[in-house]
Formats: structure tokens, C-alpha cells, sequence
């Protein structure tokens, strides 16, 4: 019998709740409101990645990935309108299925109020059922893999933690039992009385709103940054000053600094005029609103409906300064701002904003740590980040839009975008975060980082032999050899001498 649902996962020690409240009346369903894209309800719906390159900045390699929007009234959200604009026809829910705009005279109000659910909504659910876990049979989960999942919690502290197998033993739903385990394992759910039901409901729609054919962002990602979270507030220089509030605030940014990514980067919607991008005035559009989708979650479950009014929008605009600081584009503001504060030795984490800042950059390094990790799991999230830049470079080239650097499959591979990544981003991050916390954690991902980058130096290295081997030669001088060579490229002439195609430049070939 084959299975059709994944079964959101309780601490394995824990029962699952008979009870969860269904999530209601936190979107705003105005049928005046005219969204980016109305999916199809008969078209099984995809999503897809990008990453954007700042031409100007050449140590700015942009990996957040933007994407459309879950609108909710509560959060103070407000539905722009849009203007008429060329690409506001591109349904990025089915970019790779078909290619076309969806025609204008589709406006009821039942298809309207589609364009307001997110992705996973659409697909996965009905609003009343939103939240609940699925019911599903314990037994079809093998009892070898609960308990080898217990073991690994047991080691989620080791830099070497393999996420990827964690998710199967958890059956997918490793966002939430890491986020649950960890939290517990600090003991906040008692210290700030954290409903048991609600958190649970909120982690589960968390892990929800993540899209899970996201190549690279989705809730594994997201589980994997609050792992290395995890590890970075162990840091002894950090455990022994930050306080709980702090703590709760990192993981949960950690756990959300990616809700609800689509998989289309900012570049992207500003020249397709997407309505975000002009909500947020082009500016970290993407971090703006996975911080609003974490924050409507907040309410909607009423996480923390109990602390005083005050407390809880502190605890929320801190939340959103910590997600905004994983906007790759401001990485050498924070990256000066943090040599500066090294090189003045003028931390003080007895200081409130001090403390905040630092878990600011905990949570940089977190998001961009794979080329951190040991080889076998770097390589992975080396292939998958890529994936996603070159499926962007595919919707781009379906729709007649200027490719974006890095995203031409055909122009780059991973290996050369990797080392980029590391030479320009990951090195002077991770030096300079071993400088403020020089410990053995530090020197490892360092060391992990120069391996990584060789290895992708080698394998390169050894698909330009490859590559030049499988060429044929071109080298003869007689007329023959040239014509032989002009056949093989319809769009070139022999030239005289039986001069090789490769030599002449595209698009300058004289016929």
C-alpha cells in the first residue's frame, strides 16, 4: 500500500496530541486584492531556485532565493496593486510543467482566494486542517529508525551531523523534531511555559510552509542551520553569556530564516514587477518576508499569546533582526561591522545589543555553512544550491529574460561556482568568525573548508581533461578537414586554411 502523507514526528519520547486546534482566519481573503499568479487548480504545481550576482560587488554572490507571498491581514500585511508589466503572466507555481500565461479572464472569487495560500497550503491541505498532524499509523514507522533517530539526537551537538539521515529517520520531519528536542534540551518550554500544543502546532507549520521540491531550500536546509545554530551557541565563549531569551530567539530564527522560499530570487522580482518587491521597496524582500510568514505563524498559533503584549512584539521585532541578517546582500556590512568590533576588541556580551549582534552572525555563518561540512555532506548541498541557480537559469531562458550570472547551466558548473562561494563569502566569514571564538569547532570547519575547496579544484581539474580528451582534433590544415569541421557546426563555413570552429568566436564567423 503505498503511503501518501508524512507523518509529523512528536519527540520520540512524547505521544502525539489528540488534539490540535485547526488554524483559522489569519489570511486576508480580500477578493479586490490582485496577487502574483493564480495557480491552477488542475495543474500539479512546482517551484523553483535562483541565485542573483551583484556585478557591482564582485564578493556579493546572492543565494537567498525570493519568492510570492502568504498574506496576512494580521501581521500588517497589505496586497499592493499591481500595474500592467510583461511577465506579471509567469505562474511560478507551474514554471516547469507548462510554459504560457495564464489568461487574465480567470477571476472568480474562488480562484482568487487561491492566490492568498502558499504553496504548501495549496497542495498539502484545507485551512481547517491546517496544523494537524496527520493521522497516520505508528507501526508504519519502523521502530529500528525511531530509535536510531534517538541516538543521533543524542550527538546533535558534532559538527559531522547528517542531517540527510536524520530527515529519513524521522521520516521527513526532521525540522521539528530537532527544533522540539533542542528547545526541550535547554528547558525553555517550561521556563517561558510554552503550551505544549501550541508549539507543536507551530513547528508543524513551520516545517509545512517549507516546499519540499525546493532543491536546496527547504526544511532540511532549515533543519540543518539550526543544528549548526545549535553548535555555535555551545561555543563556550556564547554559552556562557547568552541568556535564555537569547537562545529561544536563535533557535526559532534559525528554524524560520527561510519560510515559505518559492524559489525565485530578488533580481528576479524586481524585473518581473512582482508586487513584493514594490511592497518592500527592493530591499531584502525575501528575508522581509520570511520574517512577516514567521511572525503571522507566531500569532496564528499563539505561541506566545501568554507573555505580556510588550514582550511579545519585542520578541518578534528580534526575531526579524536576526532573519533580516542573513541577507547575503548586506555581507560585507555586518562582515566590517564584526572585523571592527575584532580588531577594537570592544565586545562586551554583558551588553544586550552586543549579544544580538553575535547571534546575528552565529546565524550567518549557520546559513551558509556547508562548505563547512565534512565532504560527503558539503558535496551534497553544494549539488542541490546549484540545482536550484540552474533552474532559474531555465525559467528565464523559457520566458525571454536575461539569464542571471551563475544560473547558466551550460556557462558554469558546481564545482567553479563553489570555489567562488568560498573564496569571496565563506572564507572571510568563517576567519573572522574563528578569530571571535578560536576553538576547536572553528579550526575544523576551516579545515573542512580548505579540503572542500581542493576537492572541487581536482574534480575540476579533472573534467577539463575529460572534456579536452572527448574533442576531437582539429589541428589538420587540408580543405577536407575544414569542411568536416564547418558540417559539424551548421552555423559555421569553412574557413580557409581548415581553421577550427573552436578558435572562431560565436556569432563572428564570416559565411
Amino acid at each position: 500500500m503505498e503511503v501518501c502523507y508524512q507523518l509529523p514526528v512528536l519527540p520520540l519520547d512524547r505521544p502525539v496530541p489528540k488534539h490540535v486546534l485547526s488554524r483559522r482566519g489569519a489570511i486576508s481573503f480580500s477578493s479586490s486584492s490582485s496577487l502574483f499568479g493564480a495557480p491552477d487548480p488542475r495543474q500539479l504545481s512546482q517551484r523553483r531556485g535562483a541565485i542573483s550576482y551583484d556585478s557591482s560587488d564582485q564578493t556579493a554572490l546572492y543565494i537567498r532565493m525570493l519568492g510570492d507571498v502568504r498574506v496576512r491581514s494580521q501581521v500588517g500585511f497589505e496586497p499592493e496593486r499591481r500595474s500592467s508589466h510583461p511577465y506579471r503572466c509567469i505562474d511560478f507555481r507551474t514554471l516547469h510543467t507548462r510554459l504560457g500565461c495564464l489568461s487574465g479572464t480567470d477571476s472568480a472569487p474562488e480562484r482568487r482566494v487561491h492566490r492568498l495560500l502558499s504553496f504548501q497550503r495549496y497542495l498539502h491541505s484545507s485551512r481547517l486542517l491546517r496544523g494537524i498532524p496527520q493521522q497516520i499509523p505508528l507501526h508504519l514507522l519502523d521502530e529500528d529508525y525511531t530509535g536510531q533517530a534517538r541516538c543521533m539526537l543524542e550527538k546533535v551537538g558534532t559538527w559531522n551531523f547528517d542531517i540527510f539521515l536524520f530527515d529519513r529517520l524521522t521520516n521527513g520531519n526532521s525540522l521539528i523534531t530537532l527544533t522540539f528536542h533542542l528547545l526541550n534540551q535547554y528547558g525553555l518550554v517550561e521556563l517561558f511555559q510554552l503550551d505544549m500544543v501550541k508549539l507543536w502546532r507551530f513547528l508543524v507549520m513551520v516545517q509545512e510552509d517549507y516546499h519540499s521540491d525546493n532543491p536546496y531550500h527547504n526544511a532540511v536546509h532549515a533543519a540543518d542551520v539550526t543544528q549548526a545554530m545549535y553548535c555555535y551557541l555551545q561555543e563556550p565563549i556564547l554559552a556562557k553569556s547568552l541568556t535564555s531569551c537569547d537562545i529561544l530567539l536563535g533557535l526559532l530564527a534559525a528554524a524560520t530564516h527561510d519560510l515559505d522560499h518559492p524559489g525565485v530570487n530578488q533580481p528576479f522580482l524586481i524585473k518581473t514587477d512582482h508586487y513584493l518587491a514594490t511592497l518592500y521597496r527592493n530591499t531584502s524582500v525575501l528575508e522581509n518576508h520570511h520574517w512577516k510568514s514567521a511572525v503571522g505563524l507566531l500569532r496564528e498559533t499563539g505561541l506566545f499569546s501568554h507573555l505580556p503584549a510588550e514582550d511579545s512584539l519585542n520578541m518578534e521585532r528580534e526575531l526579524g533582526s536576526l532573519i533580516l541578517a542573513t541577507d547575503i546582500s548586506r555581507q560585507n556590512e555586518y562582515l566590517s561591522r564584526f572585523r571592527r568590533h575584532l580588531d577594537q576588541d570592544n565586545l562586551c556580551l554583558s551588553n544586550a545589543n552586543h549579544r544580538h549582534f553575535i547571534l546575528q552572525m552565529a546565524l550567518k555563518c549557520a546559513d551558509i555553512c556547508n562548505p563547512c561540512r565534512p565532504w560527503e555532506l558539503s558535496k551534497q548541498w553544494s549539488e542541490k544550491v546549484t540545482e536550484e541557480f540552474f533552474q532559474q537559469g531555465e525559467i528565464e531562458k523559457k520566458h525571454k529574460l536575461e539569464v542571471s550570472p551563475l544560473c547558466d547551466r551550460d556557462a558554469n558548473t558546481v564545482g567553479n561556482i563553489q570555489i567562488g562561494f568560498m573564496t569571496y563569502v565563506a572564507e572571510p566569514l568563517f576567519a573572522e568568525w574563528a578569530r571571535f571564538s578560536d576553538t576547536r569547532l572553528s579550526q575544523t570547519m576551516l579545515g573542512h573548508m580548505g579540503l572542500n575547496k581542493a576537492s572541487w579544484g581536482s574534480l575540476q581539474q579533472e573534467q577539463t581533461l575529460v572534456s579536452e580528451e572527448a574533442e576531437p582534433s582539429t589541428s589538420g590544415t587540408d580543405t577536407e578537414d575544414g569542411a568536416t569541421i564547418a558540417r559539424r557546426d551548421s552555423n559555421a563555413a569553412t574557413t580557409a586554411g581548415g581553421t577550427s570552429s573552436k578558435e572562431i568566436p560565436q556569432g563572428s564567423r564570416e559565411s
